[in-house]
């Protein structure tokens, strides 16, 4: 099983310092003396960075200033939270000169079951509602969208379930089975057991494995995630012959993950925070000066139904007789699967975030749960100096789903477009693939300027009409 958590080892290297892969490759595989170590640290660092403050925040993170200790989780982006996916598994690895140590290895499950009772640990409303849990675990804490909120609450339950060094950690690291996809993409294809993984079939072979395969293999149900150790002590073995002739285009894979959303990194120390999110790396709900749209949605028992859904996020408004704004956000979702061991109905409580001030008028979709077409609730609060709107839906099997939310736009965001300009944010939710992106914002006067342009066949009106995707974070522009 440890040899598992050597891979996502060399994950806390790729997110925060991009460097790592090749040394903590051949510092294990090699069994090579620090020294030597070091002088491969010192030359792969050298090669890319492009400032002293970036060669010693990397050498840092490397545990070269001093042993680092790190917290990995594992985010199952085929169940949905709101920071990323459910945290099936996790590990604490310590780094000493490039030099790993694996603290800890488990499943999340076995953490909370083994935990003391004891300690205050309320669940969040729609937890305990609409997954019937009563006492908040770590395996359920990334309820924020914001990766270090979510990391701070994480952090505060590992250390409340007596984690592995929970008082020494130094950072949170998460990852989606989207980066391991991409992986296999540049590697190849490994075999374990006589069975092939390849970037087409991963995701979907390693569920089976450890959800089902594991009782013909007569191991028992804390042992089912062994798989987990031949497969990935396979793909080490052939990164470890690959990574410093192809290192390029892994440190362009990484790159690209942590763009998308895919790796996701906090650091406890400050300076180093300030470094991951100035470049974007921490998912952080990004402050911004202008109109914003968070959606989140949060799986709640339904399997790993997420690979199966189609998404389509809408945003759009227009003016009112009093000089309001008024808008409303959509989310359309396609059920592709059918019943099946990993596929179920969908049900998700859904949240998005818009700026503070915005006021609810209205909501659509929303159920009472997932047994009835009566009309549920809808919750709203305030969260990262963002406004909420929350419901629960659920979508059958071959169905498709809407839930919307109207409401007022924020008087600040009215008054920016009064004043010439607009500018909109819509983030994408951590560990989310490319869902679609429709925007249709009637300004009710023409404009100007606008970036990204619409398409012709939409000029020479007063609305913006875009279709476009989630694949990133994506910001928009209109100037009257």
């Amino acid at each position: 099983m440890k040899k598992f958590f050597i891979f996502l080892l060399i994950l806390v290297a790729a997110i925060i310092v991009l460097a790592g892969v090749g040394v903590l490759l051949l510092a294990k595989s090699s069994q090579v003396r620090k020294a030597v170590v070091e002088k491969v640290a010192s030359t792969v660092v050298d090669k890319i960075t492009t400032s002293q403050t970036e060669k010693n925040l990397f050498e840092k993170a490397l545990g070269f200033a001093g042993a680092r200790t790190y917290l990995l989780l594992f985010l199952n982006n085929t169940e949905m939270r709101p920071g990323g996916g459910f945290i099936g598994a996790y590990a604490v690895v310590k780094i000493d000169a490039g030099i790993p140590t694996i603290l800890k290895v488990e499943g999340t499950e076995i953490l909370d079951n083994l935990s003391p009772q004891d300690f205050p640990s309320v669940p969040p409303e729609p937890l305990q509602k609409y997954l019937y849990v009563k006492r908040w675990g770590f395996r359920d804490s990334n309820w924020s969208p914001d990766f270090a909120s979510s990391s701070v609450t994480g952090l505060d339950l590992f250390k409340k379930e007596k984690g592995t060094a929970a008082g020494d950690l130094s950072a949170v690291v998460g990852f989606t089975p989207t980066l391991l996809e991409e992986l296999l993409k540049i590697s190849g294809p490994v075999t374990v057991s006589g069975q092939e993984y390849n970037a087409d079939n991963f995701t979907e072979k390693l569920e089976y494995e450890v959800e089902y395969g594991y009782v013909q293999e007569g191991l028992q149900f804390n042992e089912r995630k062994q798989i987990l150790s031949d497969l990935m002590n396979a793909l080490v073995a052939k990164l470890g012959k690959d990574v410093f002739s192809n290192w390029q285009k892994y440190l362009d894979l990484l790159q690209k993950m942590l763009n998308q959303k895919q790796l996701v990194a906090y650091s406890l120390n400050p300076d180093e925070e300030q470094e991951l999110l100035s470049k974007n790396w921490g998912g952080q709900m990004r402050p911004y000066v202008g109109d914003y749209v968070l959606w989140a949605d949060a799986n709640l028992a339904s399997l790993k139904t997420d690979k199966a859904m189609e998404r389509e996020l809408s945003y759009s408004f227009a003016p009112t007789s009093s000089g309001q704004y008024a808008a409303e956000v959509k989310m359309k979702y396609v059920h592709h699967g059918k019943f099946d061991n990993f596929t179920t109905r969908y049900r998700t409580y859904a949240r998005v975030f818009v700026p503070i001030g915005s006021k609810l008028i209205s909501a659509d979709g929303n159920l009472m749960n997932d047994r009835t077409t009566e009309k549920g609730t809808v919750e709203q609060g305030i969260e990262n100096g963002r406004q909420w709107f929350g419901a629960f839906i659920s979508i059958e099997p071959g169905k498709t789903g809407e839930l919307s939310f109207k409401f007022l736009v924020a008087p600040q965001i009215a008054k920016l477009m009064q004043n010439g300009g607009y500018r909109l944010l819509v983030q994408k939710q951590i560990g989310t693939p490319a869902n679609k992106l429709v925007l249709n914002l009637d300004f009710g006067r023409p404009f100007g300027y606008a970036n990204p342009g619409e398409d012709k066949q939409y000029y020479g009106d007063n609305k913006y009409n875009i279709n476009s995707d989630l694949l990133l974070d994506r910001e928009f522009e209109v100037k009257f």
